[in-house]
């Protein structure tokens, strides 16, 4: 629906544009008289006419605001700290004791990373930057480059990188050797994907292994590492917090009742109209496409993979499997067959902002929700190139692309327009979790009736298709005594959608019927779009935007969705290595103690 908008918009501006151009082109136009040119110098501004007096204004108001920051800054220092007793190591360190997480603590941390970019960006880059990069950076970077892709090197450096992970995993499962089994699920899916590629000798083994290993670092910062966790902690918490604010419009408009009570389309959906209509402010202002480019860059920089792909690839952390495709929408026509491959699996191996609120509501855990979509960025380019390696020459390269701007006017019509789109997603969510639950309670009641007629009433279409991954879900590091409720999270996720299994998986963490470890692993293994109602709407979406790719589109579009679905279930297994229970344990009571309540959605 967003990529119909958009091609309206696109139009109706086009066609204005042919408008203006009929109309200067008609005889009555010609005819008009036009302003006296003559005097064009005269009707410029005072600050056109006077460059220097501009400039020192615009100074002047730049130290003025820099004098407002300070000023307040220190006020609050004077007037407001949250430096508490908490244990500090090292006593004479002034910072020891802040809890950056809140108050004066995040004001400081706020402050410290705007001027440092402010620093960086007007000081150092056109100072120092720029020649640095020129005489030193870049020669040592091709020096290196060639000197990293001979066969010896590569190979040793796996060797090195692959007996750091085995040292790692020692130290980390010798009190608990049951996590190993943590490692049969990636190492059968790469099998899997060696077995079933579609061209084994076109596989680049530096790509599949570099992006599985970030995702295990990655996994290891904000999982294990305390300080990792704890700044994946507090960035969960700001992300629930901000998206709580959307309770007091929905309050507004549908009253108290229905979303003090928890009413699932009237308290938990309508969060996607504030969220769309941040991420639409900031993609007008530009914001969003910077950080995407960026983030694009380091994984292009650090997989080798081609620029469009891993745009995409970054941008699903923050956006939908709809929505990212449209920041390289000029280019989809000109994508290669693997390339589209790996855009859906970065759709469907991931979860959008917009919707985490209504996963938060249901008690899963923040941290591990952006944790799970951060560690997918570079899998699914990894396990993507595995599974459908690259074999064309990509016609697309960092230096030409330009990613696609907003077409609102103004900053009040990107906000206005982002609520607008969120409408068909919300009614679109509404409309696939009413048919997909009728569905499957139908084909429960079937195959139901078929067991009651011979004497086995507890066996129904979720049973039967749960039991189906019990040795996945094993095989990703959780204890047999909840291998059948985790299978059945899973299963729901895959033949319904992700809201109904994180609904479910919250009522089994509420009533104690699993180990918090076990609900840890499960959040990884179902965040993610990869179900039947999202299949088709990621076709639908790509193909509007590239009608003369559908043909390769859908010949892809299965693969993808399975493999999608292998990332994540390859970051639940790394989550079983890392995930401690006690800690695992301390979260989720405080997450269903800020809760406050059993979630009362049935389905």
């Amino acid at each position: 629906m967003s990529a119909e908008s958009s091609k309206g918009a696109i139009n109706n501006g086009y066609e204005l544009d042919h408008k203006e151009l009929d109309i200067r082109d008609s005889e009555e136009f010609k005819e008009l008289p036009l302003d006296d040119t003559s005097d064009a110098p005269n009707k410029k501004g005072y600050f056109e006419k006077n460059p220097k007096v501009a400039r020192l204004v615009r100074i002047s108001l730049y130290v003025l605001l820099h004098l407002c920051v300070v000023g307040y800054f220190s006020y609050a220092t004077y007037h407001y700290h949250d430096i508490t007793n908490y244990e500090c190591y090292w006593k004479d360190n002034p910072l020891c004791g802040i809890n950056f997480c809140t108050g004066y603590g995040m004001l400081l941390l706020l402050l410290g990373f705007i001027y440092l970019g402010l620093f960086y960006y007007y000081v150092f880059k056109p100072i120092v930057g720029h020649s640095l990069h020129r005489n030193y950076i870049r020669p040592f970077s091709k020096k290196w480059h060639n000197f990293s892709r001979t066969r010896v090197v590569s190979l040793a450096s796996i060797a090195l990188l692959l007996a750091l992970l085995a040292i790692f995993v020692y130290f980390e499962c010798r009190d608990e050797p049951q996590k190993l089994v943590s490692l049969v699920t990636p190492c059968f899916f790469i099998l899997c994907g060696y077995v079933f590629s579609t061209n084994r000798r076109a596989i680049k083994w530096r790509i599949v292994i570099t992006g599985i290993t970030c995702q295990f670092l990655l996994g290891i910062f904000c999982i294990r590492w305390e300080v990792g966790r704890k700044i994946f902690e507090c960035l969960g918490n700001k992300v629930a917090t901000f998206l709580g604010y959307a309770t007091d419009g929905a309050e507004f408009v549908f009253g108290d009742f229905l979303v003090q009570n928890n009413v699932f389309a009237f308290a938990i959906l309508p969060v996607i109209f504030f969220f769309s209509f941040f991420i639409s402010i900031l993609y007008y202002m530009g914001t969003m496409q910077w950080v995407v480019i960026k983030l694009g860059w380091i994984l292009q920089q650090i997989l080798g993979t081609t620029v469009c792909e891993s745009v995409t690839a970054a941008a699903n952390i923050f956006l939908g499997m709809s929505e990212s495709p449209l920041l390289i929408r000029p280019y989809i026509n000109k994508l290669t067959k693997s390339e589209i491959h790996s855009i859906m699996v970065s759709g469907f191996a991931t979860v959008s902002g917009t919707v985490l609120a209504a996963y938060l509501s249901f008690g899963a855990s923040a941290a591990h929700l952006i944790t799970s979509s951060v560690m997918a960025a570079p899998a699914t380019l990894a396990i993507s190139k595995l599974y459908m390696p690259e074999t064309e020459e990509s016609l697309t390269s960092s230096d030409s692309i330009e990613l696609e701007k907003s077409h609102d006017c103004s900053l009040l019509d990107a906000a206005s327009s982002g609520a607008s789109n969120a409408v068909p997603i919300v009614l679109g969510i509404i409309a696939n979790i009413v048919a997909f639950v009728a569905f499957i309670a139908f084909l429960n009641g079937l195959v139901s009736w078929f067991g009651y007629l011979v004497g086995l009433e507890q066996i129904d279409f979720e049973w039967i298709f749960s039991k189906l991954f019990i040795p996945l879900v094993w095989a990703m590091g959780v204890p047999k005594e909840d291998c059948d409720i985790i299978a059945k999270v899973v299963a729901t996720k895959t033949i319904i959608n992700e809201f109904v299994a994180y609904e479910r998986l919250g009522q089994y963490i509420e009533n104690n019927d699993i180990t918090a470890r076990s609900a840890g692993i499960a959040t990884f293994a179902i965040c993610g779009f990869a179900n039947p109602s999202s299949l088709g709407i990621l076709i639908g979406s790509l193909s509007a935007m590239a009608p003369h790719r559908r043909s390769t589109i859908t010949a892809v579009a299965f693969r993808a969705f399975v493999v999608g679905s292998i990332v994540c279930f390859v970051s639940a297994s790394f989550a079983g290595i890392l995930i401690q229970e006690d800690d695992e344990r301390a979260n989720y009571n405080r997450i269903f103690h800020k809760l406050g309540r059993k979630n009362v959605t049935q389905f």
